[in-house]
């Protein structure tokens, strides 16, 4: 009788650990998923951030490109207007290859017209008069065309995108050319008036 109690007393203290190691495992197992879920949670909210860094960046780029080229062609086309304006300043101080083509045609039709009993004061007013007159009316055209381009690149920003700055260098440049038109304009009215230059006398 002894013999048998204790063996299932032995028999119950095995069933007992067996029981306590399988609950083990089985919290071990549990707490081992749990970690993989919380991984699995860490993992993906971090996937979704890099995407939406990444989507604001792009974004930004894309904002920053749009803008760049807003104000691209803008900038662009007053600058060219600018030099243009420069240009065309520069010309008006000799009048340019046209003016001197211009005058050479004047020349050569005085010389055709003139007969040769005409007097001095008519020679010289038809062969050299009109061919000086030409070179001035030339020069002064370009004078205008560059005063009135410079002037147009100046007043462009009143008329366009509110805020946006014109850059300095444009500024700079039409400012040359406005002066520089205002410059040859001038000459140009004292040359034809006579006022500069004026054809010899002839008495």
């Amino acid at each position: 009788m002894a013999t048998k109690t204790a063996d299932g007393a032995g028999t119950g203290t095995g069933t007992k650990n067996d029981g306590a190691t399988a609950d083990g495992a089985t919290a071990d197992v549990t707490e081992a998923g749990d970690r993989a879920d919380e991984a699995t949670e860490t993992g993906t909210a971090t996937d979704a951030a890099v995407e939406a860094d990444g989507d604001e960046t792009a974004l930004g780029a894309t904002d920053e490109t749009t803008e760049a080229e807003a104000q691209g062609p803008s900038g662009v086309g007053q600058g060219a207007a600018a030099v243009v304006s420069a240009a065309l300043g520069l010309v008006s101080l000799s009048g340019g290859w046209i003016g001197t083509v211009a005058a050479a045609r004047e020349t050569l039709i005085g010389q055709l017209r003139t007969a040769s009993t005409a007097t001095v004061a008519q020679q010289v007013k038809e062969v050299y008069g009109d061919a000086w007159h030409t070179t001035a009316l030339w020069a002064g055209l370009f004078a205008l065309a560059a005063l009135i381009t410079g002037v147009v690149v100046l007043a462009r920003p009143a008329f366009g995108t509110p805020g946006r700055a014109q850059a300095p260098w444009i500024r700079s440049v039409a400012w040359a050319g406005v002066c520089l038109g205002v410059v040859g304009l001038l000459l140009a009215v004292l040359k034809y008036s006579d006022a500069l230059l004026a054809l010899p006398t002839t008495n």
